[in-house]
């Protein structure tokens, strides 16, 4: 009989590739990993991990094993969720990309806190690429992410996605300036998201498509610094309004050609969809999402 623990360690190196994060993620020390991971091909009876440099890397016979580790880790998923509904609440892990950690995830939080108070809910604020990888490697129950027109998120096997509600995106402009069409922005400065990023990657389409190629000076992942250098005048940006939460905002807007949103969406694995811990936080972010675009207009 396999130790599903281990299976977990030998799924994760299959992800993550080194044995050095595999200890990171499961907070276990790298020598731990590599006792259990030999443990566990003493039971397999098959070499699972072969050299690779200073590496190692999984053999047919370990690509095979964590396959089946895959299954056998939602089999388990699957039970504690049906179990749930007799009694106990798992704790629900989320990770929240930071414009909905910073406005509907408080909002959520409360209204949980009415309904169901006896829930654990554990927040992390991470970007939505990290957030969906680790949701794969379980370190995360649900994900808040976001895709934007045109650039679909990667669908992985055995995850669902389904949409909280849709966020307009706008031009930002330093305050008093008059609305503008996107084309005469053309010799601004820009700030945006990093090179690698959804957001980036369709902002300098939508300058593309106006028929200039941006001049990026400034580069953060921390939405609220692109909000001061745009109001200190040091450049202009896109952003979606869910960034503003409750307050108006301190810049000015102008729209985008076609009026554009980005899908606020959450992810869950399959089988713990239907767990009553994540139905709860998932009605409650709908609700609290659904709120403030009301709030907002």
């Amino acid at each position: 009989m396999f130790d599903l623990r281990r299976l977990r360690m030998l799924h994760e190196l299959a992800l993550r590739g080194t044995i050095a994060e595999v200890a990171a993620n499961l907070s276990y020390s790298p020598s731990t990993v590599s006792q259990q991971l030999s443990l566990l091909e003493r039971d397999a009876g098959v070499a699972l991990l072969e050299p690779d440099g200073r590496r190692v890397r999984l053999t047919p016979h370990g690509r095979q094993l964590a396959e089946h580790a895959a299954r056998a880790l939602e089999l388990d998923e699957a039970a504690r969720a049906a179990l749930s509904a007799h009694g106990g609440l798992e704790p629900v892990r989320m990770a929240a990309m930071p414009t909905a950690a910073q406005t509907i995830v408080p909002a959520a939080l409360t209204l949980l806190a009415e309904r169901m108070p006896q829930l654990r809910v554990e927040v992390s604020e991470i970007a939505p690429e990290e957030g969906l990888f680790e949701l794969a490697a379980r370190r995360f129950d649900l994900v808040i992410a976001e895709q934007y027109p045109g650039h679909t998120r990667e669908l992985r096997d055995g995850v669902k996605h389904e949409l909280l509600g849709r966020d307009p995106i706008r031009i930002v402009l330093p305050p008093h300036e008059e609305p503008v069409e996107l084309a005469a922005l053309r010799d601004r400065a820009w700030v945006m998201e990093p090179p690698g990023t959804a957001a980036r990657q369709w902002a300098v389409q939508q300058c593309r498509a106006a028929g200039f190629e941006p001049d990026v000076r400034f580069e953060a992942t921390d939405l609220t610094a692109h909000v001061r250098l745009v109001a200190a005048g040091h450049a202009v940006g896109m952003l979606p309004d869910l960034i503003w939460g409750d307050r108006p905002p301190e810049v000015a807007l102008a729209p985008l050609p076609g009026d554009p949103v980005r899908e606020v969406f959450t992810a869950v694995r399959s089988v713990a969809r239907e767990a009553d811990g994540i139905r709860a936080l998932r009605a409650a972010l709908s609700e609290a999402l659904a709120s403030h675009r009301n709030a907002t207009g």
